[in-house]
């Protein structure tokens, strides 16, 4: 096949292409003005969905802050109404006063009827300020009923039989316009009721008191008890309070008779069974297969109860026989004896110390109130009792209708002292005998007040050792007479080799009650800080009763009842033992029949060791407690409706 083939010229070929010149401008000029239509199409549209959801965030932004208007009121006006009731009124009152919603609506209105900010720490940091406020005109709270709680009768308005609680019922409206940064505002009206319970419950008075109280007021007191240690309580009755600062322990091999409350600072009770084990139980009873350990509880068995502090020495009671007070703790010297004591011969107690003897206080050397010099006079008594140096051996018996004998062997030496009060307390006649020297001393030991004003009689009898024998004048026989307030304190161990029993007798026994006409003043109180109260019964058909308050108690002290002697058939204690620990006192049965004496009064042995005891107590007074229960509400209407400003 044959191709032809024209050649142009290059002036030929611009000729063909000059009608195209342009065409590449103006495409682009329409391009670029179809551009430009779509972008001001796209702006106007993006404008008008900005000035549209702007709109309509305003308009639920609104929304919102009326809705939250309603929820801070509504809580804000059911506050104010609870805030009407008091922490305790008068029985039989009702707690809301009446007119009490009136007042509130006022206060509703007053808060929140112009522009209110809603701030807090729930705003989110930089939102749009948000507000409200409501139409005064359409708040409205009414109280619609107001019932009793309980049994009782009888309405809100006149209560009967102090009701133990009240049911309000109120109907409220309210109606909140909320607004935020724009002119847009929505408002929305709310209605219901709410109810509110007021609980009362009856109101008490409690008393705390501290007070000094005797350790004789317990008829039984062990500081130190563990519990299953394998020390048991000897088994038999017990009156009068009992306490521990540790806790009981029970056995199984006889009954337990408590007439008077039980007490313990442990929280749970020993039951020790001779079959094996010991169970720890917070419980009045206990049982390992047939056998019950229940003792008999007759006002109850506390426990976990505050421990009860103990005296720190027996200064005090050294000291009552120099100054008939006993209020210093503080450690007697020997310059302290030698300025006040003397012996049967008029001789100062040695400045030096003594080894033994018998003193007493006394004077023969008076201030002249006309010259202000010395002058001599009869020995007169000036203290509180008798002091013996070094060990003894002590015999008590009475004399006549209330006077009182002491026979005291000490380093082999008998003295006897007798005492015989006068009708008026501290008078009488105080007389000291030993072989054939005798000394007659005006006056009678006694318990003198602040002022050093004899006030009763009452005799410290201090041995500064050990009491190797105390006993009456023979079994069954008188040892305390009628009148005598005696209070024995030994520096270390006090034997009891006897019956040591009051000429009256205060309370029966076993009952333990109060004899008739039986309190003359007879008492009786033995005590060591640092020693036992040795049982060492001589007595051959091996009873023993001892009318005293026992007690061997001091802070850090160890001390107790035991038995150093042949075993006891029967012990009987007509008052009480207090001991820091319990020890073998080698008894069958055991009985102390609390001396009820010791509860009235604050009656007690003179300068017995006492504690510091804290009660406390409550009383019924005649009002009520109140408490408010969560309120609850019910809507009956929830109106939404917006407009433009």
């Amino acid at each position: 096949m044959q191709r032809n083939i024209i050649h142009l010229s290059s002036s030929t070929r611009r000729r063909l292409r000059q009608p195209e010149s342009g065409i590449a401008l103006l495409t682009t000029l329409l391009l670029l003005l179809l551009l430009t239509g779509l972008s001001l199409a796209m702006v106007v549209s993006v404008r008008s969905d900005l000035m549209v959801n702007g709109y309509y965030r305003n308009f639920r932004g609104s929304y919102y802050a009326a809705d939250s208007g309603l929820n801070i009121v509504r809580s804000d006006l059911i506050n104010k109404i609870a805030a009407a009731v008091p922490a305790s009124l008068n029985i039989n009152t009702a707690p809301i006063p009446a007119g009490t919603e009136g007042n509130v609506k006022t206060t509703i209105n007053t808060t929140y009827g112009a522009t209110f900010a809603i701030t807090g720490s729930g705003t989110v940091a930089n939102s749009w300020p948000a507000s409200f406020n409501i139409d005064t005109t359409q708040t409205a709270l009414t109280l619609v009923s107001c019932t009793t709680q309980g049994t009782n009768t009888g309405t809100c308005a006149a209560p009967i039989n102090n009701p133990s609680g009240y049911v309000y019922v109120y109907n409220y409206t309210l109606a909140s316009i909320g607004q935020t940064k724009g002119g847009e505002k929505a408002t929305i009206s709310d209605s219901g009721s709410f109810t509110l319970v007021v609980n009362t419950s009856p109101g008490a008075s409690t008393t705390t008191t501290t007070t000094n109280t005797s350790f004789a007021a317990w008829g039984m007191f062990i500081d130190q008890q563990s519990i299953c240690s394998g020390s048991v309580l000897v088994p038999g009755t017990i009156s009068g309070p009992v306490f521990t600062n540790g806790s009981w322990t029970f056995g199984d091999t006889g009954a337990y008779n408590f007439t008077d409350s039980v007490g313990s600072a442990g929280a749970n009770g020993g039951y020790q069974f001779s079959g094996g084990g010991c169970d720890q139980v917070n419980g009045v009873s206990d049982t390992q297969g047939s056998t019950t350990i229940a003792p008999k509880f007759a006002q109850g068995f506390n426990r976990g109860q505050p421990a009860v502090p103990l005296p720190p020495n027996a200064y005090s009671q050294e000291r009552a026989v120099l100054d008939g007070k006993g209020t210093s703790n503080a450690t007697v010297q020997n310059s302290d004896l030698n300025a006040v004591l003397k012996n049967i011969n008029q001789t100062a107690y040695p400045s030096n110390g003594a080894s033994s003897g018998v003193y007493l206080p006394y004077t023969t050397t008076v201030t002249d109130p006309i010259t202000g010099k010395p002058k001599t006079v009869p020995p007169t008594l000036t203290g509180g009792g008798i002091y013996v140096e070094g060990n003894a051996n002590i015999t008590l018996s009475p004399t006549g209708t209330n006077g009182q004998v002491y026979t005291i062997v000490n380093n082999g030496v008998t003295t006897t002292v007798t005492v015989i009060p006068g009708a008026t307390p501290g008078t009488g006649t105080t007389t000291v005998q030993s072989g054939s020297t005798t000394l007659s001393i005006i006056g009678v030991p006694a318990v003198q007040d602040a002022s050093s004003n004899p006030t009763s009689d009452g005799t410290m009898l201090f041995v500064n050792g050990s009491i190797t024998g105390l006993k009456g004048p023979g079994e069954g026989q008188a040892a305390i007479n009628d009148g005598t307030a005696l209070t024995i304190t030994a520096a270390s161990n006090v034997a009891i080799t006897g019956d040591i029993r009051y000429k009256t007798a205060p309370v029966t026994m076993p009952a333990d009650a109060l004899v008739t006409g039986g309190d003359k003043g007879q008492v009786l109180g033995i005590f060591t800080a640092n020693g036992d109260i040795q049982l060492n019964n001589g007595q051959s058909d091996q009873t023993l009763e001892i009318d005293a308050s026992l007690a061997t108690i001091a802070q850090g002290g160890s001390g107790g009842l035991t038995n150093t002697g042949s075993a006891i058939k029967t012990l009987n204690i007509v008052g009480g033992r207090i001991q820091n620990s319990i020890k073998n006192i080698n008894t069958t049965t055991r009985n102390v029949f609390f001396d009820r004496r010791f509860l009235s009064n604050g009656f007690a042995p003179p300068w017995f060791p006492s504690t510091t005891v804290t009660t406390t107590s409550t009383t019924s007074v005649a009002q009520d407690n109140t408490s408010i229960s969560p309120a609850t509400f019910a809507r009956a209407q929830w109106l939404y409706k917006s407009g433009l400003q």
